[in-house]
């Protein structure tokens, strides 16, 4: 297919459409065709190369450390209770056993057996809650609700700022079914 030439009134129109015309890529414009009408269009200059290499050293990507891990609360129980109480070797200064009670009976158990421990200046006291097989929390009934709230009770009794831990038991004092409670030193 052949071109036809653009007469003299078209190639004018076609000049002023070019004019109005920015390229989308920094790419050099292409030059016009001279005309009588058209004014030559000065192309801006390109920008400077890039010189040489970038001064300094482009340090390496390294990911983010860890942030360190908090301190210890204070009160909190040192390394060597953990060592005893995985390798088993706590021995409680008193055991409550809250099998077979309600809960109001099971909660009355605990916060006397609390306040003896306190009288008496024991460390730590070994609470049998049985494991939690399943209960109804809005109703308090079933198999393991105490085991479910002893954590509040502690929490909310009148001896909690005398505990300094609770823990779980190790197997050969109940596991998963039996609580340690490490109170705090006497005058601390």
């Amino acid at each position: 297919m052949s071109r036809r030439p653009l007469g003299p009134d078209e190639a004018a129109l076609w000049q002023r459409v070019i004019a109005t015309v920015r390229p989308i890529t920094t790419a050099k414009p292409r030059p016009a065709a001279p005309t009588a009408e058209a004014a030559p269009v000065a192309a801006p200059p390109p920008p400077p190369p890039p010189t040489g290499k970038p001064k300094g050293r482009i340090p390496a990507f390294r990911p983010a450390a860890p942030a360190p891990p908090p301190p210890p609360a204070p009160g909190n129980l040192d390394g060597s209770w953990d060592r005893r109480i995985i390798k088993g070797r706590l021995e409680p200064d008193l055991s409550i056993d809250l099998h077979g009670r309600n809960l109001a009976g099971a909660y009355d158990r605990l916060d006397s057996a609390l306040e003896q421990a306190i009288a008496m200046h024991y460390r730590t006291i070994l609470l049998v809650t049985g494991k939690d097989r399943g209960h109804d929390r809005a109703t308090g009934e079933g198999r393991g609700a105490i085991r479910a709230a002893v954590r509040d009770w502690l929490a909310s009794s009148r001896h909690a700022s005398r505990i300094a831990s609770v823990r779980g038991a190790h197997p050969r004092h109940g596991g998963d079914g039996a609580l340690y409670i490490v109170l705090r030193r006497p005058g601390v």
